[in-house]
């Protein structure tokens, strides 16, 4: 446990507790208490700073050489304790070996690459759109949100279809791992071994299909671009990350539309405006809520001191709806002008993967407001309660054919 900042600095102190239950159901009261708290705030329930607000996360962000990713992007510190996998090479690394594995990813994940598999998206998201319409009744993370990722994105790295439910449970153990060692964590990795060893299986080279982006990864390692032993482990990032992140974003992108008919009724007069939806959805019900970053030396933000070698609490969810940033923050409005919003991080180690996020989701729901004239919402939710992420367990809704 760290120590509690030196007595001579003025600070902001808040019993919040972002792994709370009350926390996780419903974030927003929390959020506006924490910003309200200060800039910068020491979380005494953790002993780590904290900050709910868009400028101090933006400028932590932008500052990798004193907030480091290395030392892990969760409650743990990985310099003085060991994790429970090998770290990412991506996620919790720093330059210059993050630059160099970065550059190799973001070549898989091309534009050009991004423009090949767009037709394979639309086909299967006109597939489900008809067999969702054919029922009128369903739930939109059972029966939408996971076969459809669950489909495109592991046929995108070139895995089998076998055990791909595997990938959520897998997700679940990775993010729930960011924050502390509660019932949260210790339900998701009860199947800990069997899922681990299919996710290791997996990512090996000759488990991948030829052409594939993941076959890829393993080609720029023969290239030397990356080593063969770091080649795996990167595709194990695409695994990890790249599947809860995005059910839930799908399925929080269909709350927010049942829940407000207007913003439906001009996505479904205007689908081109798909992908300013799905931006405004990640700002205003992040998916991807928190993380953390660790100081590398004694530093000061917005005026508060900082020791070396402590945790920061970083609040996605806050800082999307600051007011210190956004107008009418709490307002969902898919013609906002949603620039800058913190959904997919920042700095030189926002979400590689962000660019097939928003194309996965765009397809989908520019399909669904061409084809569907009204979604609303068709019995009790149930929140997916997870450690970092914010999303659905069910989500039942009724749609109406166009």
């Amino acid at each position: 446990m760290l120590a509690a900042p030196t007595k001579q600095f003025a600070y902001p102190v808040s019993d919040v507790d972002p792994f709370s239950r009350e926390y996780l159901l419903d974030p927003y009261p929390f959020h506006e208490q924490l910003r309200q708290a200060g800039p910068m705030v020491w979380l005494s329930k953790w002993n780590c700073w904290g900050t709910g607000r868009h400028k101090e996360m933006n400028e932590i962000l932008a500052d990798p050489k004193t907030f480091n990713s290395a030392a892990g992007v969760g409650i743990a510190n990985f310099n003085n304790e060991k994790p429970w996998r090998p770290p990412s090479l991506l996620l919790e690394a720093d330059p210059p070996a993050h630059t160099k594995r970065r550059a190799v990813v973001g070549k898989v994940l091309s534009p050009a690459n991004l423009r090949r598999l767009r037709a394979d998206f639309e086909r299967e998201a006109a597939a489900l759109v008809g067999r969702i319409l054919e029922r009128g009744q369903v739930d939109a993370v059972h029966d939408i949100a996971e076969p459809y990722i669950l489909k495109v994105f592991p046929d995108s790295i070139g895995l089998d279809e076998k055990g791909r439910e595997n990938l959520l449970a897998y997700g679940a153990m990775v993010f729930n791992a960011f924050g502390p060692q509660n019932e949260i964590l210790q339900a998701s990795m009860h199947n800990v071994e069997p899922v681990r060893e299919w996710i290791m299986t997996r990512y090996s080279r000759e488990n991948l299909r030829s052409g594939g982006l993941g076959q890829q990864v393993y080609d720029a390692a023969d290239a030397g671009e990356v080593t063969l032993e770091e080649a795996p482990i990167l595709v194990r990032s695409f695994l990890s990350a790249g599947v809860d992140t995005t059910v839930n974003g799908v399925g929080n992108s269909l709350w927010c539309l049942a829940t407000h008919p207007q913003q439906w009724a001009k996505l479904h007069a205007k689908p081109a405006l798909a992908r300013s939806a799905f931006e405004e959805v990640v700002r205003f019900e992040s998916p991807f809520q928190s993380y953390f970053r660790t100081t590398t030396r004694d530093t000061e933000v917005a005026g508060v001191a900082m020791a070396n070698n402590q945790k920061v609490f970083l609040s996605v969810g806050s800082a999307n709806r600051d007011p210190l940033r956004w107008t009418n923050p709490n307002a969902f409005d898919i013609e906002r002008q949603n620039v800058g919003h913190m959904g997919f991080g920042g700095g030189i180690h926002g979400c590689i993967g962000q660019m097939i996020a928003r194309l996965e989701t765009e397809v989908l729901l520019t399909e669904m407001a061409r084809r569907i004239a009204a979604i609303e919402l068709a019995g009790p939710t149930t929140p997916r309660l997870n450690n970092t992420l914010r999303g659905f367990e069910t989500l039942p809704i009724a749609v109406r054919a166009a």
